[in-house]
């Protein structure tokens, strides 16, 4: 009898070994997020939200891509700019292709691979003591990143220096930060130059959902570019042509 108990487990265990490899062409997910059907216009729920974050740099000239879970039309030309930057088939349909890169692009905390969370929060590691909660402050500063993401593979996949993220009061104050500044709600970060200069830094950020931007011949702002996602638009940076 336990002879044929340990054959049954055997053959199960090489069953399962055969699913996981095989995985009838789907989609390998990491530990971050797994999306369970292909997404179109149409559909809504989480899964589109979280389809829209990771699209979040592809909204187009000027524009910013809501995160409301509804895949519209707006969706839908964020989705085809990022299949169209990664070089898949551009239907504006998201399905294994998509998931696949996607996934590719994410570490299992859901940040995209060239950006981390402690590099968005040199303040506390508790994301605490701004001017919204800890957990909003933190989901902001990935949005940021998924941003950023896309700004990086649009200036040919070289590094971005983050020299600010979020700040908490305390922190913000002993820096001489304004008083409103957008790096207290976690949603704003501060590039310094590195591969790219400040300008081009200032003038790309254009394409990839950023609210505000602020740069070189703007008042603070010689030193670093600094971008965000307040309410409505606000860019100035002269010394750049915006």
């Amino acid at each position: 009898m336990l002879r044929r108990v340990l054959s049954c487990l055997a053959a199960l265990s090489l069953v399962a070994v055969v699913l996981v490899v095989g995985g009838g062409g789907s989609a390998q997910a990491d530990g971050c997020y797994t999306w369970n059907r292909t997404l179109s216009q149409g559909a809504s729920g989480e899964d589109v939200r979280q389809l829209q974050i990771r699209l979040s740099g592809y909204p187009g000239s000027g524009a910013v891509l809501g995160l409301d879970g509804q895949f519209g039309p707006a969706t839908r030309s964020a989705l085809i700019r990022f299949q169209q930057a990664y070089g898949l088939g551009a239907d504006g349909v998201a399905g294994n292709a998509t998931y696949s890169k996607i996934y590719a692009l994410q570490d299992d905390d859901c940040t995209p691979v060239n950006f981390t969370y402690a590099e968005l929060n040199n303040c506390n590691s508790t994301w605490a003591g701004g001017n919204v909660s800890a957990a909003q402050a933190k989901a902001n500063a990935l949005v940021s990143m998924w941003k950023l993401q896309a700004l990086r593979h649009a200036l040919g996949d070289q590094s971005i220096r983050v020299t600010s993220g979020f700040r908490s009061v305390a922190c913000n104050n002993a820096v001489g930060g304004a008083s409103n500044s957008r790096h207290l709600y976690g949603d704003a970060v501060d590039l310094g130059a590195g591969p790219h200069s400040l300008c081009r830094l200032a003038q790309q950020a254009r394409n990839h959902g950023f609210n505000g931007i602020l740069g070189p011949g703007y008042a603070g702002h010689n030193d670093h570019t600094h971008v965000d996602h307040r309410p409505s638009r606000f860019w100035s940076a002269p010394s750049c042509g915006i």
